[in-house]
């Protein structure tokens, strides 16, 4: 697994396949961590971003007046 600050840093270059692939990676990372993990603020964080730009992406992809 590529390191997630790095793969998180800009996630504009990602195509929609990889942005997939990576919020697969965080909620399995959330998934398999103890409640406790002191990494689980930062992975919330990185799945709201990727979730962020999927649904920006998705509003991108929706003809006008829908």
């Amino acid at each position: 697994m590529t390191d997630l600050n790095e793969r998180a840093s800009s996630l504009d270059p990602l195509t929609n396949h990889e942005l997939d692939d990576y919020r697969r990676e965080l909620e399995h990372s959330l998934n398999v961590l103890s409640q406790r993990a002191p990494v689980r603020e930062l992975l919330h964080k990185k799945l709201a971003e990727v979730l962020a730009e999927q649904e920006a992406r998705s509003r991108l992809d929706q003809p006008s007046g829908q």
